[in-house]
Order: structure tokens, then C-alpha cells, then sequence
């Protein structure tokens, strides 16, 4: 077992190369600090919240990483509890990699990127596929959302860290971006109708001297 959260990843070997070049004593001292964290805190929550998309990586039998984009609406990632995310899966290409992976190694990996405010936060846990429970389906399924969920992903969390946001590229979402864009022109609607009362002010003071 494991002495510290961060063992999940900080193997042997990757401690032995944190020695070697240098950082073995900043990370021992966070391991001594109490490590990763293992539950979904209120700040994990909320940040799962604001998601939109995520990566999920899995590894099959052989050792064969791979890695599947997951999107949806805001929210489609559930906190079931504090030690459980889910969500529904829906329906693409049907290659059932992730799915075929899962059924031989449970242990899975979930990538975060916020890259509005530069902020990526990594989940190591395992998951596993749930196909049979319509009810649980229904209950992960965003609604109003057009999509066909064919069965459900449960992620048990193991640990989770924050990465820091050194180059991480400032990128906002089209719908961010739209609303933005739609503040900018009812603005610019706004100062054509005043300067349009203006300059009709103006001809009219012009055209009536004696005023």
C-alpha cells in the first residue's frame, strides 16, 4: 500500500529521477504536509461544475495507454459522492476502446484543462463501465441535451492534484466569446443611437440660427 497519495504516480524510479535533478526534498516536504488530496473537496466540485470537457485515459491489457476526449454541457460531470464522479456516456464511433480497456484494467486517469483562467487539475482513480442501469442513465443524462447515452462511466477517485499554469495558452470557449461579443455591439448600438441624437441636434441648431 501506498505511504502517500502522491505515491499513485511519484513511483520509485520517478522519485529517484526527482533526487537527481533536484526537487526530491520540495516533494517530500508536500508529502510530509499531508500529500494529495483523495476525496472531492467543495473547490474539486466546483471546478467539475464549469466543465465542459474532459480527457479520460485508460490502459488496456498489454500496457497500451489511450486516451478519449468526453464532452457535454456544463455539469455533465456528476459528483456522486466524495469519492465517486460519474457520467453518462454517449453514443460516437463505436469502437469501444475505452470501453474494451476498462473490462481489462480498471485503473484510469482523468485530465482537466480550464484554459480561460490557466488552470488544469489531473484525477487518478479507477472506473469502470456500467451498461445495465437505465436508471442511473437517465439520472447522469444533461438534460435538454441532444445526445444518446448508452450506458454510464463511474470514476473512483484515488488522488487528485493541481498543475501549475506555466504555459498553458489562454483560450476562451465561442459561447464566452458570443456573449462578450454580444455586450460589445448592444453597446455599439447604443453611442450610434446617441451620436445619431446628436448630430440631429446639431443640423437642427444649424438650420435654425436665431436659436
Amino acid at each position: 500500500m501506498d505511504e502517500y497519495s502522491s505515491d499513485i504516480a511519484f513511483t520509485p524510479i520517478v522519485k529517484e529521477i526527482q533526487t537527481r535533478r533536484g526537487s526530491r526534498d520540495t516533494y517530500r516536504y508536500m508529502e510530509e504536509c499531508g500529500s494529495w488530496k483523495t476525496t472531492v473537496t467543495p473547490e474539486l466540485a466546483a471546478y467539475l461544475a464549469e466543465r465542459d470537457s474532459c480527457y479520460l485515459a485508460t490502459t488496456n491489457g498489454q500496457g497500451q495507454p489511450y486516451i478519449q476526449h468526453r464532452g457535454g454541457p456544463k455539469g455533465f460531470l456528476r459528483v456522486l459522492d466524495e469519492h465517486t464522479i460519474a457520467f453518462a456516456d454517449f453514443s460516437g464511433n463505436k469502437q469501444y476502446i475505452t470501453t474494451g480497456n476498462l473490462l481489462e484494467n480498471d485503473r484510469a486517469f482523468i485530465f482537466l484543462m480550464d484554459y480561460g483562467n490557466r488552470r488544469r487539475i489531473k484525477l487518478w482513480g479507477r472506473a469502470r463501465v456500467v451498461e445495465d442501469d437505465e436508471a442511473l442513465v437517465a439520472q447522469l443524462m444533461p438534460r435538454n441535451y441532444r445526445a444518446r447515452a448508452v450506458q454510464a462511466i463511474l470514476f473512483t477517485l484515488s488522488a487528485w492534484d493541481v498543475n501549475c499554469h506555466q504555459h498553458i495558452p489562454v483560450k476562451f470557449s465561442a459561447s464566452l466569446v458570443e456573449a462578450s461579443l454580444g455586450q460589445l455591439k448592444s453597446r455599439i448600438t447604443e453611442l450610434e443611437a446617441e451620436n445619431a441624437e446628436l448630430r440631429a441636434a446639431l443640423n437642427g441648431a444649424a438650420n435654425n440660427p436665431s436659436n
